[in-house]
């Protein structure tokens, strides 16, 4: 791998670890029912197609993190063809968080996508 690809590698690598919590608030508040793991992962690869959001592996300890912080509950259910899994469903303070965190989002974004085309901030 080049010095290129490796940057490239690096700021995805980063990009992804600032927005996964912001994103897996935003499946779950979007979410009919509570979903497990494995099922958010899924959801996340199907709406993002093949750019690199997020590694299964790394949902995890994000997930722990956001009910750890009050953001997420989860309730362990059994299965009867696998082991039991673990559903999360995000909380009322989850959903004011999200919307804090998606008004900064899109200020950031804003900002960004402004200093890339070369305005001043407005």
């Amino acid at each position: 791998m080049n010095e290129s690809e490796t940057a490239i590698k690096k700021f995805q690598k980063e990009l992804n670890a600032g927005t996964a919590a912001l994103i897996l608030l935003g499946v779950l508040d979007q979410a009919r029912e509570p979903m497990y793991g494995y099922q958010i992962a899924k959801h996340i690869e199907r709406a993002t197609g093949d750019l690199p959001v997020m590694k299964h592996g790394a949902l995890y300890p994000v997930l722990r993190s956001l009910e750890n912080s009050g953001l997420l509950e989860s309730k362990v259910e059994p299965s009867v063809s696998s082991p039991p899994r673990r559903y999360y469903t995000i909380t009322d303070a989850g959903r004011v968080t999200l919307g804090e965190w998606s008004r900064i989002w899109h200020r950031t974004k804003t900002f960004v996508e402004n200093t890339l085309k070369g305005k001043d901030d407005e």
